[in-house]
């Protein structure tokens, strides 16, 4: 690991932090670890700063301190690496180590392919990234097993990656769902070989969790911290969650949104959307609009940025969707709702209240689905288990079935 870049280089990461007002503990937190890392670098067998993460990872337990640690090594990675400073919008992290540069030349040229091929086709980015680490991964793990090129790999192989001796799912099946699009992605570059190791992937069942939904009383605390003056939450806050609760956008468009993409004389939001990439058209209610109307004109900073929702303090830029994982928390404390543990605290539960909602009114699953942004229909399959209005049509009556007296008493 070279890290004469870093030793010229890092006051300037130094002055910058110092000047944009960042803490002084903050600030000496990450001279120290620089330090640390140029006095030991020649000791160590460090390739980048991710085997420095993971070297803290292996001695210190899942720890506030542990995610302190992979803050710092971000801010200085992203500084050294990719000339990138810090601007308070989302956290820095070290990236964990990716497998592909350990792959063999075969296995790499089949990521490569893979990536030329779909950005070619004009697949999403973050789509490309999610499927070639997942074939990445996989390549890796055979090549330990022995398997080093593409004609070695043997249906056992590939079974033993997903399958273990008691038949239980070593990888999930989104894993194998991006190894495969990845396999599949590469057929004309040699239809024989990979169709023979698309042959060999096993069939795995998808698994779902119930998702949790929110009860008739909380959506009413919900509405109600929404409008009560002396609720902690500020006015952008109610702005957010109010919108979140009425359209079920998804956290990222909201975190998205622009000053132009509210079209207040026709009473519409529209919305390009981060996850499809497909326009949308929103009726913007007079309960949203009027909460994101108090937003702008009471409480936001002024500032020169396009969007909508910006962070509270200096220098004022856009909010991240990370950020309103937060803002979904405040929310959920405000109301006095949902604080055991396992609850689940995050916007995407208003979405599937209003999927829920909507299902129970009658409303036909192709308009929900337009309503959502969803381009497959299937994709509004789990939000059905919550739809109690319909499922209670489906249920059989037991009266031809005897039943002694008292049996549901206590029921």
């Amino acid at each position: 690991m070279n890290v004469e870049n870093l030793r010229n280089n890092y006051p300037k990461l130094i002055a910058f932090m110092e000047n944009e007002g960042y803490y002084p503990n903050y600030v000496y937190k990450v001279w120290r670890e620089i330090q640390r890392i140029l006095n030991m670098a020649d000791k160590k067998a460090w390739r980048s700063y991710s085997d420095v993460y993971e070297e803290y990872a292996k001695r210190l337990r899942p720890s506030e301190y542990l995610r302190h640690k992979r803050t710092f090594l971000g801010i200085i990675e992203h500084f050294e690496v990719y000339e990138q400073y810090p601007d308070r919008r989302r956290r820095q992290k070290v990236a964990r180590r990716d497998k592909y540069p350990l792959l063999t030349d075969e296995f790499k040229a089949v990521i490569d392919y893979y990536c030329a091929a779909e950005q070619k086709r004009g697949k999403k980015d973050s789509t490309i990234y999610t499927e070639s680490h997942n074939a990445a991964t996989f390549l890796y793990t055979l090549q330990e097993k022995g398997y080093d090129s593409l004609q070695s790999i043997t249906e056992e192989a590939v079974l033993s990656v997903f399958v273990g001796g008691n038949e239980r799912s070593r990888r999930s099946y989104s894993h194998k769902k991006n190894v495969v699009a990845v396999f599949k992605a590469c057929i004309p570059q040699d239809p024989e070989t990979f169709d023979r190791v698309l042959s060999y992937f096993p069939v795995l069942r998808e698994k779902r969790k119930n998702i949790q939904y929110l009860l008739p009383e909380e959506i009413i605390a919900l509405k109600q911290s929404f409008v009560d003056e002396n609720s902690p939450l500020s006015l952008r806050d109610k702005a957010i969650g109010t919108m979140a609760l009425n359209t079920g956008l998804r956290q990222c468009d909201i975190a998205g949104l622009k000053l132009d993409s509210i079209d207040w004389e026709s009473d519409l939001l529209l919305v390009s959307q981060q996850k499809t990439e497909a326009p949308l058209e929103l009726p913007l209610t007079a309960i949203t609009g009027n909460a994101v109307y108090d937003y702008l004109t009471i409480e936001r900073p002024k500032t020169k940025s396009e969007y909508v929702f910006i962070s509270c303090h200096r220098p004022y830029t856009r909010l991240k969707s990370a950020s309103l994982n937060n803002v979904a928390s405040k929310i959920m404390d405000a109301a006095g709702i949902r604080q055991a543990d396992g609850d689940r605290r995050g916007f995407h539960i208003f979405r599937h209240r209003l999927a829920t909602e909507l299902l129970g009114n009658g409303v036909a699953r192709p308009v929900i689905s337009h309503i959502l942004g969803h381009e497959d229909p299937d994709s509004l399959g789990p939000y059905l288990s919550a739809d109690f209005v319909h499922l209670k049509e489906c249920a059989l009556s037991v009266e031809r079935f005897p039943m002694d007296e008292g049996v549901f008493e206590n029921a």
